[in-house]
């Protein structure tokens, strides 16, 4: 069912990417192919630009979602190829054009297979790279009139074996959570930095105490990674010792519960090192990504559409490093989420030169597709 129709599809997803919040075109591409598969209704504007296709069958049954998201990342791309991206700054560097032409191939099928039982509902989400676009779906009305009850969805996986199929027991994806830390001291000239109150010391205090807060082992159950992303204080300006200052972090763990240990720790930190150096301090949260975490009866159906396809299965001891903000779907659904491995020799995520290899396509629409037989068909005996 992965046609040439789907490939260009593909391509022309890629041509043309949409960054977070703003996938107004590439939500209409979608919706202008998908109209031509006779869904029994398309709904529009879920969370922002999100959309949602509905295939409705005639008997009360269950209701799968398939996932994917809609949005490109800010990166200038460095491919030389036939539908290299034409809006500069902009590419599809995850491969979220890939998994929305699998997902957008599944409405050619569904309106062919003579189901009778439950709903299926493509879902096109927007804003995933910020971490913002599943939440506002789920909090959307229309999104909750669905009433579905799984959700599942992938993610290619480079630098793992074509066709693989990933998963996990533990949860597929990190909690990640990036935080702000502004200090506010007393400006002063230069020469006489005795009367005021410079927030250097306090910063490089800071510094070395959140990096003791690292637990590197990914095996180890306080697994946290603390990342300093971006610093700032002062100005170019010699005569001034400066007031302001600010630590950029992104903070990693496996679970909510020991991110809100790990943010518990980080704000004494803060607290404690402001105090001590007579500054103000806040802090501003930002870009939370919860952790996927596994139904499972949903992973058992991922294992059981690997295997009807005689795909190989790599099974992780521990989720995968990155954010993904399915995790806003797992608190509430049944779900789960599973990798295919993109090729030991594709460039890396979120690189100039990455992009989605084609032969996913089939592989990605088959798991799909032996998912939805498996609930569907069951729900029919």
């Amino acid at each position: 069912m992965i046609g040439k129709d789907i490939l260009d599809l593909r391509h022309h997803l890629h041509a043309y990417p949409d960054l977070s919040n703003n996938e107004h075109r590439t939500a209409q591409m979608i919706k202008d192919f998908i109209t031509q598969h006779h869904p029994t209704e398309i709904i529009e504007g879920i969370g922002g630009t999100g959309l949602a296709a509905l295939y409705r069958f005639s008997e009360k049954g269950p209701t799968i979602a398939i996932r994917c998201e809609l949005d490109a990342l800010p990166i200038e791309e460095s491919n030389p190829i036939p539908y290299k991206s034409n809006h500069e700054g902009t590419s599809h560097k995850c491969g979220h054009d890939g998994h929305m032409a699998i997902v957008t191939g599944l409405s050619k099928w569904l309106h062919q297979e003579p189901f009778q039982t439950g709903s299926v509902v493509l879902l096109f989400q927007p804003a995933e790279e910020t971490g913002e676009g599943a939440k506002r779906m789920i909090e959307d009305e229309k999104f909750s009139k669905l009433q579905i009850d799984y959700v599942f969805a992938l993610h290619n996986i480079p630098k793992a074996p074509m066709h693989n199929i990933i998963v996990t027991e533990n949860g597929f994806s990190a909690e990640v959570i990036s935080v702000v830390i502004k200090l506010k001291g007393k400006e002063s000239h230069a020469s006489e930095p005795e009367n005021g109150i410079n927030p250097a010391v306090a910063i490089s205090e800071l510094i070395q105490a959140i990096a003791k807060l690292n637990v590197s082992d990914v095996s180890h159950p306080n697994y946290a990674i603390i990342t300093l992303v971006h610093i700032n204080m002062g100005q170019k300006s010699y005569g001034i010792s400066p007031a302001q200052g600010e630590l950029h972090y992104t903070l990693r763990t496996w679970s909510t519960s020991k991110m809100d240990e790990l943010k518990s720790n980080l704000e004494d930190l803060v607290r404690s090192t402001s105090h001590q150096h007579k500054l103000q301090y806040a802090l501003e949260w930002l870009e939370h990504f919860p952790a996927s975490t596994l139904d499972k009866e949903s992973n058992a159906l991922v294992k059981h559409a690997a295997e009807a396809n005689n795909y190989n299965i790599l099974e992780r001891k521990t989720p995968f490093k990155f954010g993904e903000d399915f995790g806003w779907f797992s608190k509430k659904y049944k779900t789960a989420m599973f990798g295919i491995g993109a090729g030991e020799s594709t460039p890396a995520l979120h690189h100039a030169d990455y992009d989605f290899p084609d032969e996913l396509l089939a592989t990605g629409f088959s798991m799909f597709k032996a998912i939805l037989i498996h609930l569907l068909q069951k729900a029919q005996e």
